[in-house]
């Protein structure tokens, strides 16, 4: 790779061991991704916050990066959901010793770093820059790539912290124009009424990749047959397409035109496949806790939410809804928390269902109206039952005792 005089003296340690370790990580996987040279970045998004999913690991990495007192970040750099809300960790019941305590380790090293202590998964909120990026999470690599200008890698939690703290990411995949076309077709035969429905399709456009379909960056699909696009449906169709990697996607008549390609495959997407993913996703048990908010949710899900509420009785403890603490203050400013809470939900902020460390004891059953929750909750630490429903019907079921 071809450095600058500037990134020779981070990578010799001129700079600062941190900064030397940080170089080390980009030119490394600059190398093994054949990228030329590094190139600047506007924004870096950071993930691995929970315990759960980083434990004594992350905890031994941010000690050494902020033992260097000269460790700081050089660009704007926001992180990822963290393993509880620290304000109602009584009420999420989580069985484990310390856990707030190490939550707080975490994240007093990312503050240390400079690192906005966003807790959002949700970076695309309000974003208002363009360019180079280096975002990790899956769902706002695919929504940034997808609906914004900014442009970003799939990153791993430790690319994007190094890049936070040089500056600088390899330019190779989809910083690249040429890498940025699609490599699938998918055809939509069938209406799609809400967020649930958009969140089915992508989940299914993941489990329908074959092996000998050639997709270096994950499969990119071109989709045709969508007639409306609200900003949930955006959400919930690339946090789902991300489930089985993919990056970035298409939408015709709702995202730029993409260059000619030739696709490596084409599907089609029928009433049928929607209406068997609904049977097969519906809870065949008892349901014990209801996670709505994967992505968190937006100032709309919450509303959505407080209607559906509104008039009945949830059974408490039952009913978790999962926001921002920018979309949180909004919907208490407007009274849409109260009525969650009133109605017996538990509100949470900063964190999210597939990071959140469960009373396994308690909780053996999970419906959501999320098709990433259900992947990752299904597949991840916490292996839980989990089920999928439209988010009425999730409501309906936080109202039963059993």
């Amino acid at each position: 790779m071809i450095l600058t005089s500037e990134q020779e003296e981070m990578l010799d340690g001129m700079q600062g061991p941190t900064k030397q370790k940080a170089m080390r990580l980009l030119v490394d996987l600059g190398e093994a991704a054949s990228a030329k040279r590094l190139i600047n970045v506007e924004s870096a998004h950071v993930s691995g916050v929970s315990p759960l999913t980083g434990g004594e690991g992350l905890i031994r990495f941010l000690k050494d990066l902020t033992s260097d007192d000269k460790a700081t970040i050089a660009i704007e750099t926001t992180l990822n959901s963290a393993g509880c809300d620290r304000s109602k960790f009584e009420e999420m019941n989580i069985p484990v010793e310390d856990y707030v305590e190490k939550q707080q380790i975490i994240l007093d090293a990312y503050e240390k770093l400079g690192i906005k202590l966003t807790l959002s998964c949700t970076p695309y909120d309000n974003i208002n820059i363009e360019g180079n990026a280096s975002w990790a999470e899956s769902n706002a690599v695919c929504f940034a790539n997808s609906y914004t200008k900014l442009r970003t890698n799939r990153e791993s939690g430790l690319s994007a912290v190094a890049t936070s703290i040089c500056g600088f990411t390899p330019e190779y995949g989809l910083l690249l124009d040429e890498n940025r076309i699609p490599n699938l077709k998918v055809t939509v035969e069938c209406e799609l009424d809400e967020p649930v429905d958009y969140s089915i399709l992508g989940d299914w456009i993941g489990k329908q990749v074959k092996p000998q379909w050639k997709m270096e960056y994950g499969p990119i699909p071109q989709i045709f047959g969508v007639r409306k696009l609200s900003h949930e449906c955006r959400k919930a169709l690339t946090a789902a397409a991300a489930n089985y990697g993919c990056p970035m996607l298409f939408v015709d008549g709702f995202t730029d035109l993409p260059p000619f390609t030739n696709y490596s495959g084409e599907i089609r997407f029928t009433k049928n496949d929607l209406e068997k993913r609904y049977l097969e996703l519906a809870p065949k048990s008892r349901v014990d806790l209801v996670t709505i908010g994967c992505p968190q949710a937006s100032y709309d899900e919450i509303e959505r939410t407080a209607q559906l509420v509104d008039g009945k009785r949830v059974v408490k403890g039952k009913l978790w809804l999962f926001t921002s603490s920018e979309n949180f203050s909004k919907a208490e400013k407007s009274g849409l928390i109260r009525k969650v809470e009133e109605a017996g939900g538990l509100v949470l902020r900063e964190t999210c269902p597939e990071v959140v460390h469960y009373n396994h004891s308690k909780i053996k059953h999970i419906l959501t109206n999320s098709m990433k929750a259900e992947h990752y909750l299904k597949s991840g630490l916490n292996s839980i039952n989990t089920s999928v429903m439209k988010l009425a019907d999730c409501i309906e079921h936080a109202s039963k005792s059993n």
